[in-house]
This record gives structure tokens, C-alpha cells and sequence, in this order.
């Protein structure tokens, strides 16, 4: 079997590229191990979306009166059928991306793939039967998994990673998360909403430390309002899982204490799935545990690339397909331009949710720009306070000198669903004075980017 592409890996990277390629007349395959989707699909972006969603609900029925309706009874969660929700939510997802894929007629051949050569992947079934497929080029796309701290053993029951989290039998009455990125973060929001007691351990100074730092202490405060005990500069020295429960030690500045729990989610990043996949052999160059890429993602072997969370770029999943559309156009020999990893979006899908894009102000003043920053806040909006979300805020942080946007920080309800207005007036060259005098709906949530625009320049009305 020979094609003019073959995929190993069919997560958002993966499945996109194949159906762009097939879009442009190519031949296409994509060699899938375990699920069509990948993890984003099956046990990560979607399956998530669907826990903090309940999560959701169950903040509204608790709050009901706050919005003027009574509701006989208690509102309980069901962490049976919450799970059991987002588990068919992912599975549909999955089949809708088969679907796609049969539509593009794009063939899926099950297994693990492996390199040969530059030409050929060695197919590996469950049973252990072996085929070769060859094609003209090949793009790895194999995602990641949990990372796996040294003192903190994943053994799938007592200290867990992201999959087990999405898919527990039983609702631990207490959990220990370590790290506080998205993945640490999400979880920590959700559990705690349906009543598990929560601990979130960050060894930096701040909670979702890559966001901007007000947007962190915002985050942190309204974790904290809500219930979940957040500790910061500290570390999980060990986890102790021979009892019932774990006992786990946690060194801050103040000492080391000692707290036990049901159970420990690792949540401090990813490892890029990388292993046997013949990269070795071939003599495909790594860089800090990623393959190297040129900006149209092929690495120094001829005909080889790779995409998404195996290479030194932003490990979202809008970045893997894009990179996949990029590297597909370019092999069909068109003229793409090269992705602007400097405006990509990030979001957080806690409540309040984050949404962040370009320069932090602590950033922006270390690159070296003089800058304005205007600011908003959500008490300050009339939709906001009609929907019962005053917390957060946007920030918008402009280069004093030409007005250019170098930065987009929001926190607050349904932020995600708006940073894409700014990620487009960014790649636009986008000056602040065009923002204001872009005239936005009224009442709506967006409002609040055009008064943050307006108020780095003294032209804010509704402060």
C-alpha cells in the first residue's frame, strides 16, 4: 500500500492534516494505535468540557435563587452519570470523527506505527501481526501523555493522572492535585464544585503560572472563595500509598506538613509520545525531548514531520491542526506562511474561565516596549451583572508608540468564546484607536475589549 501521505497519530494534529491532504487530491492513511480523535478528543479537551459543564449546572440550581426561582429539594450530583456523560460525549465525538475521515476516503489502518525509513512504518496490530505501508511523506502526530514525576509514581488507583481522573468509579471525598496549569486547574474547579475536598499544590509563586500574574491572584482568590485550599512555592516531597488513603508530604516556605487524601492527580505537564517510533534510527534530531522542526514542520530527515505535542511549539490542540494544515499545504506544494506562534491563543476552562494571547505586561516591558494597558472589569458590565458574572476583568496592553495590540489577558464567564476577536485584530496589526471605534454590541460580554481599548487611551466611559 503506497500514498502520497501517511499519518501516525489521529488526534486534532492528525485527522486534520488528513483531511486537508485529501482535500488537495492526495492519497492518505493514518495509523491509529487506540481511539480516532486522539487524547484531546477522547480523554482531554472534550471529555473535560463536558465535566465543567455539569459542574456548571450544578452552580446554577444552587444559585437558582439568586435569579428569583425556587427549586424544591437539593440539587445532588450524580458523579455516576456525570462521568458516564462525558464518556458519551467523547465517544461521539470519536465517531464523528470516523466519519469524517470515511467521507475524505481516508484509510485507517489500527495499530502502532514505526519508521523504517523516510518511506516506510512498520504497522504493529494488538495481536501482533506486522504490515509495511509506504508513502512519499509522512507526518508523526502521536500527541502526549501525563507526566510522570520521580517522586510521584503514577499507579492508576490511589495517585493518578488526567485519563483516570476523566473516568473514576467512585467520587473521592478528597483529592490532592499537583500542578496548576489548565489540566490542574480544570480538575481542581470541577471536583471541588461537586464536593470533593480539594488541595491545589503549585511549586511557583502562582497559580496558572503562565497567565498573566493579575489574572493568577484573580483565579486563586475565587478558588479559594469557593472552598479549595490553594498553596503556592510549595512541592509534593512523597506520597505514601500503602494505607487506605495516601499520606502526603507538601514542603512550603513554612515547613513541610503532612495531609492524607483518597487519592493524588498528577497534573504538572505532559511527555510527548515519542518512544519506538523509530525516530532514533533514522537519526531525527531532538531538541529538549521534542523533534526539531523548520518552520514547515519537517525535521532534518526528507519526507518526515511532525506536529502538535512531539515538537517545541505551544502543546494546544488549535496549534497541532493548524500545524497539520501547514505542513500538508506545503507538501501539496502551495505557498503557506509559517504559523505566528506569537499569536496564539490560550484558554482555561475553570469558572471564572481564562483566555490569554501575546504579551503578559510583565513581558511586554522586558521586550523592551513602552506600553499602555487599559483594563475592565466585568462588575462594570451591564450583560455581566444581567447574568449574574461580575468577576474578572480584560486587559489589553498596547505598544505606546504605534498603538499596536501586543497583549490580551481576561478573566471572567465565557472569556474563551471571546479572545478570538483580538486573536484575529492581532494577525491584523490591529491599532487600539480601530478597537474603540469598532463599534460592539450592546449588551454583550464583548463590550468590555472595546472599553479596555478605550481605557488605555483616558476614553473609557462606563468607569
Amino acid at each position: 500500500m503506497n500514498y502520497d501521505i501517511v499519518i501516525i497519530g489521529s488526534g486534532p494534529g492528525g485527522y486534520v492534516a488528513a483531511i486537508r491532504a485529501s482535500q488537495l487530491g492526495l492519497k492518505v492513511a493514518v495509523v491509529e494505535r487506540e481511539n480516532l480523535g486522539g487524547i484531546c478528543l477522547n480523554w482531554g479537551c472534550i471529555p473535560t468540557k463536558s465535566l465543567l459543564k455539569s459542574a456548571n449546572v450544578l452552580d446554577y440550581l444552587q444559585h437558582s435563587i439568586d435569579y428569583g426561582i425556587s427549586i424544591n429539594g437539593t440539587a445532588i450530583p450524580d458523579f455516576t452519570k456525570i462521568i458516564a456523560r462525558s464518556r458519551s460525549v467523547a465517544e461521539g465525538m470519536s465517531k464523528g470523527v470516523q466519519f469524517l475521515l470515511k467521507k475524505n476516503k481516508i484509510d485507517v489502518i489500527t495499530g502502532s506505527g514505526k519508521l523504517i525509513n523516510n518511506k516506510t512504518i512498520e504497522v504493529t496490530a494488538k495481536g501482533g501481526e506486522q504490515k509495511q505501508v509506504t508513502a512519499n511523506n509522512i507526518i508523526l502526530a502521536t500527541g502526549a501523555r501525563s507526566k510522570e514525576l520521580p517522586n510521584l509514581k503514577q499507579d492508576g488507583v490511589k495517585i493518578i493522572g488526567y485519563r483516570q481522573a476523566l473516568a473514576l468509579s467512585k467520587q473521592p471525598a478528597s483529592m490532592i492535585i499537583v500542578g496548576s496549569g489548565a489540566i490542574g486547574s480544570e480538575f481542581a474547579y470541577f471536583y471541588n464544585a461537586i464536593g470533593t475536598k480539594v488541595t491545589l499544590v503549585e511549586f511557583l509563586p502562582n497559580i496558572v503560572p503562565l497567565e498573566d500574574e493579575e489574572v493568577s491572584k484573580t483565579l486563586e482568590k475565587s478558588f479559594k472563595k469557593s472552598g479549595i485550599t490553594v498553596l503556592t512555592d510549595s512541592s509534593v516531597e512523597s506520597a505514601d500509598t500503602s494505607g487506605k488513603n495516601c499520606i502526603v508530604k507538601i514542603k512550603s516556605s513554612k515547613g513541610v506538613e503532612v495531609q492524607e487524601t483518597d487519592i493524588v492527580l498528577s497534573a504538572a505537564g505532559i511527555t510527548p509520545n515519542i518512544e519506538d517510533l523509530g525516530i532514533e534510527d533514522l537519526g531525527i534530531i531532538l531538541e529538549k525531548g521534542k523533534i526539531k522542526v523548520d518552520t514547515y514542520c519537517q525535521t532534518n530527515v526528507q519526507g518526515i514531520y511532525a506536529i502538535g505535542d512531539i515538537i517545541p511549539t505551544q502543546a494546544l490542540a488549535h496549534v497541532a491542526s493548524a500545524e497539520g494544515i501547514l505542513c500538508v499545504e506545503k507538501i501539496a506544494g502551495k505557498n503557506p506562511i509559517p504559523l505566528n506562534y506569537k499569536n496564539i491563543a490560550g484558554c482555561t476552562y475553570t469558572s471564572p474561565e481564562i483566555a490569554s494571547l501575546g504579551y503578559t505586561e510583565k513581558g511586554a516591558k522586558e521586550a523592551g516596549y513602552e506600553i499602555k494597558t487599559g483594563r475592565f472589569p466585568f462588575t462594570a458590565s451591564g450583560k455581566a451583572s444581567a447574568a449574574g458574572a461580575k468577576d474578572g476583568f480584560i486587559k489589553l496592553i498596547f505598544d505606546a508608540r504605534y498603538g499596536e495590540l501586543l497583549g490580551a489577558h481576561m478573566i471572567g464567564a465565557n472569556v474563551t468564546e471571546m479572545i478570538a476577536e483580538l486573536v484575529v485584530a492581532r494577525n491584523l496589526e490591529t491599532t487600539a484607536h480601530e478597537i474603540i471605534k469598532s463599534i460592539h454590541p450592546h449588551p454583550t460580554m464583548s463590550e468590555a475589549t472595546m472599553e479596555a481599548a478605550a481605557a488605555a487611551y483616558g476614553e473609557v466611559i462606563h468607569l
